[in-house]
């Protein structure tokens, strides 16, 4: 399937049996490397460099932001519907001028960090990264959580902002010795 809005031969790196939708945009495909049986749906929106990992899903209505930063996605994680993920931020509390439109000579403030979510990750629907934040192996977040910091292996966190509630269950994952 041919996409629209960009051409997926300047993709730095795409792997065997990837489905990117139609309609996803990404603006900086050099700088995207997208893993194997990998699958994008449409209308997602990537204006950052990106690397995901294998067999991990962005679904529909994504947004990944950030400038100069980098979101890294490890194998087997999904990120739900209606997701945002911020690599650049604007600082809220003091005056920045950070903004694309702004001439670079003129640019001052915010924050560029790179976001990692490891393998085995699930981002709930309408959840909300912050630039710097890190989701540990297998750790999940609800819907609508905001996420400014580290989540911990194998945990759920839920709210805003998210807060560890109990630890995930990864025996049925254990045995599954082809995985690894």
């Amino acid at each position: 399937m041919e996409n629209i809005f960009f051409d997926r031969k300047k993709l730095k790196y795409c792997g065997e049996n990837v489905i990117i939708g139609k309609t996803v945009r990404i603006r900086k495909p050099e700088e995207c490397v997208i893993g194997d049986n990998t699958i994008i749906d449409d209308f997602a929106y990537i204006s950052c460099a990106i690397e995901i990992g294998k067999n991990c899903h962005i679904a529909s209505h994504v947004s990944i932001s950030g400038g100069s930063g980098k979101l890294k996605m490890g194998d087997y994680s999904t990120i739900s519907n209606h997701c945002s993920i911020h690599c650049a931020s604007s600082d809220y509390a003091k005056l920045s001028l950070d903004l694309p439109s702004v001439p670079k000579n003129l640019q001052f403030g915010g924050e560029v960090k790179d976001i990692i979510i490891e393998d085995f990750v699930t981002i709930g629907s309408h959840s909300c990264l912050l630039p710097g934040s890190i989701s540990k192996k297998g750790s999940a977040c609800g819907a609508f959580s905001l996420i400014n910091g580290v989540m911990d292996e194998w945990s759920l966190y839920v709210g805003i902002p998210a807060k560890k509630i109990k630890l995930r269950d990864n025996s049925e994952l254990l045995s599954k010795d082809n995985l690894f």
